[in-house]
């Protein structure tokens, strides 16, 4: 929906994914919050009816184990969490008109009665299953509470209920050496009666759903997946014991969390209903002319883009009108991590550095597709340093203190054509900003908004005001240069404002105006009254960002186990003795041994080699591009010596893929591939069997 061309006021409902009550909230998730509060804010600057609620997903084994380890109960747990999150998120400006939780009456309503409208349509059963469950604590595990490798691609450490590394969801059962994460101990199967909701009676209607807009397209072809192999029953029970709701007409069975966790967008909005005196069918009735939108990550997309329309369809409810998915975050081009200290929570965030500089970079990052995001933290410092304190904040303070000193704080009452034009120029790419604000596409938004503030500054560098104080007879295009310097300062802060709330609400102030909505810029400031500039931001340092750093650095209470002892020979002093078996067989004696727990870490997969290069300041190094199959790695290998670059195209090999990145003096190398020999010429890339497919296992 164009925002240019379509100004009546709308009704809109925006939510965010539920944070789970079970730890703190960390830089990652705030990549979806920052993104769903600016565009909230963005359109109630717009003039629409704009409602942001969220809630904490508070049901579950792990919150109830958590709670029984710290002696308390889980709604002490949950209620204690609960404040945290919301002391986080208030710190990043996330402005939710109503925060709530999963473990509440109206979630509790609204999950019963779904069900109970699904079970009268007939879209539940009832089976008997065989269920993993722990034989020392005597109980049926939960998904999350099973740990093993994803049947689909082959990671190892995943969760029972879906992978985070390709998506896929699966039965427990399907994992492959499956531990109990409660004791550890290998779970047994036994036999349990579950109920299903049969998501197979919603094909018809899901295959259109997806398919007319409501889902970025790379989302929408994904599912077409799961169509192909043919939908399956959900299985929407957990047996007690279980912090969760009881399900209606049964014994000892409760929701599963995914079944009332989604129900929370309804939930926290009843709650905001019964406060405010908004009609709640208005927004959720099948007849709404209301607009839902979901945020989430592209993790649980297949929960919100096929469960959650088919629970609602059936349960005579209306879908959401679109869900917009975002991709992960990473930090200095790697995963978020403790021992390197980018492992960042929010609260660590905000003892060192102004929580509107990450607004500004993940806004300058983020874009409507589903890509990952990079925190660069040089990079961080040095856009937040150049756009905001060096060209936005600038303005004000280059043309403010004239205003003040030289006309008593007002502006000029009248100007030039040409100032005119340039403010106009400025104020006419409204439009196109709102549009790029509404298609999600803030990093384009920003690049626009920069421009103009490249314009107001070769604007004030042209006219050079602080030369024209010094002149006698140039008061009155003194006068004008800064007043266009600040009108154009007050546009460019009213395009931020939705990235900038505070810094935006301290510019209000500075510029005494009483609203700072969209259509004010229409409206120049002329023979207008400002107050004395202080200064709205401060230059990110640094150092405050080493000690951030240092602060989320958490040592590692013991050497990883995971990388089995070697002898490297570095030079002919440093080389091995040969022993007696050795100067007998020629070959150099074996490393110390290692245990089949250290072998099967290592995740060996075939990869295609879809590029190779060679690296011309090695020896003998090849840069290698290899596809996984659900990505690709760059890694260099020293088989220069027995393979042309060109002759590797288009062949597999196999590669040790859950190596830790190295950076080498050429680039990232990601992996290693696989190549016994003697060497010289005689290096023999590994081969998998004909059919192989990248991403593959090799056991």
């Amino acid at each position: 929906m164009s925002s240019s061309t379509n100004q009546a006021k709308r009704k809109i409902l925006i939510t965010s994914a539920l944070p789970y009550a079970n730890g703190p909230i960390h830089l990652g998730h705030l990549v979806e919050y920052i993104q769903t509060d600016i565009w909230a804010r963005f359109q109630k600057m717009r003039g629409h009816n704009c409602i942001y609620v969220c809630a904490d997903d508070a049901h579950g084994t792990p919150i109830m184990l958590r709670a029984q380890s710290e002696g308390i109960t889980p709604e002490a747990l949950i209620a204690r969490v609960s404040e945290e999150h919301q002391t986080d998120f208030a710190g990043f400006n996330i402005g939710f008109d109503q925060y709530h939780s999963t473990n509440s009456p109206e979630n509790k309503h609204f999950a019963s009665y779904i069900y109970t409208q699904l079970k009268e349509q007939g879209h539940i059963s009832r089976k008997t299953i065989s269920q993993f469950y722990d034989p020392e604590k005597a109980m049926f595990l939960p998904d999350r509470f099973i740990k093993g490798t994803c049947p689909k691609c082959g990671t190892e450490d995943q969760y029972g209920d879906n992978c985070e590394a390709c998506g896929a969801t699966y039965s427990p059962t399907e994992l492959i050496n499956p531990k109990s994460a409660v004791s550890g101990a290998t779970p047994i199967e036994k036999d349990t009666d579950h109920l299903f909701f049969e998501l197979s009676h919603f094909e018809e209607m899901l295959k259109d759903w997806t398919h007319k807009g409501h889902l970025q397209t790379q989302i929408a072809n994904k599912l077409d997946e799961w169509f192909e192999s043919g939908l399956r029953g959900w299985d929407i029970s957990r047996d007690a014991p279980y912090f969760g709701f009881e399900i209606p007409g049964e014994t000892d069975k409760y929701f599963y969390v995914w079944l009332d966790a989604p129900v929370g967008y309804m939930a926290s909005f009843k709650a905001y209903c019964d406060k405010t005196g908004t009609s709640f069918d208005d927004f959720w009735a099948q007849d709404s002319d209301a607009e839902v939108y979901h945020f989430i990550g592209k993790d649980i997309i297949y929960f919100h883009a096929l469960f959650w329309p088919a629970m609602l369809s059936g349960a005579g409810f209306r879908t959401p009108n679109a869900i917009f998915a975002h991709g992960f975050l990473t930090v200095d081009g790697q995963k978020m991590s403790k021992s390197r200290g980018t492992f960042i929570m929010a609260i660590t965030y905000l003892k060192h550095l102004n929580p509107e500089y990450l607004r500004y970079y993940f806004a300058a990052k983020l874009s409507s597709r589903i890509d990952d995001i990079d925190l660069n933290l040089e990079d961080f410092a040095q856009r937040v340093n150049s756009d905001l304190v060096g060209k936005v904040v600038n303005i004000a303070s280059r043309c403010a203190g004239f205003v003040v000193k030289k006309f008593d704080g007002k502006l000029a009452t009248t100007w030039s054509d040409r100032a005119a034009g340039l403010v106009a120029q400025a104020a006419a790419q409204a439009d196109k900003i709102a549009d790029l604000y509404e298609a999600r596409d803030y990093g384009q938004a920003m690049r626009e908004i920069m421009a103009i503030a490249d314009l107001a500054n070769e604007y004030i560098d042209e006219t050079a005001p602080w030369v024209l104080a010094k002149q006698e007879g140039k008061e009155a295009e003194l006068h004008e240069s800064v007043t266009v310097g600040i009108n154009l300062f007050r546009i460019i802060m009213t395009y931020l404002a939705p990235v900038l709330p505070e810094t935006a609400a301290k510019s209000k102030d500075f510029l005494q105006l009483d609203v700072m909505d969209w259509n004010s810029v229409q409206t120049p400031l002329l023979g207008h009254q400002i107050s004395a500039f202080k200064a709205l931001m401060q230059r990110v340092d640094k150092d405050a960002i080493d000690k951030m750093i240092e602060d989320s650095r958490q040592s590692l209470a013991a050497p990883k186990a995971t990388e089995a002892p070697k002898v490297v020979a570095k030079s002919k002093a440093e080389k091995p003795e040969k022993t007696a078996s050795t100067q007998a067989t020629g070959f150099e004696a074996l490393a110390p041994e290692v245990t089949i727990e250290d072998f099967l870490k290592l995740d060996l997969r075939v990869a295609k080699i879809i590029n190779a290069e060679a690296v011309p300041e090695a020896e003998k190094l090849l840069k290698l591009t290899l596809d996984l199959g659900f990505e690709q790695r760059q890694v260099f290998a020293g088989i220069k010596s027995a393979y042309q670059a060109e002759d590797l195209i288009g062949r597999t090999t196999v590669m040790v893929a859950n190596l830790k990145p190295r950076k080498m003096r050429f680039g990232m190398s990601e992996g290693m591939v696989l190549a016994p020999g003697p060497g010289g010429a005689d290096i023999f890339l590994l081969t998998p069997d004909e059919g192989a497919l990248p991403g593959m296992r090799v056991k």
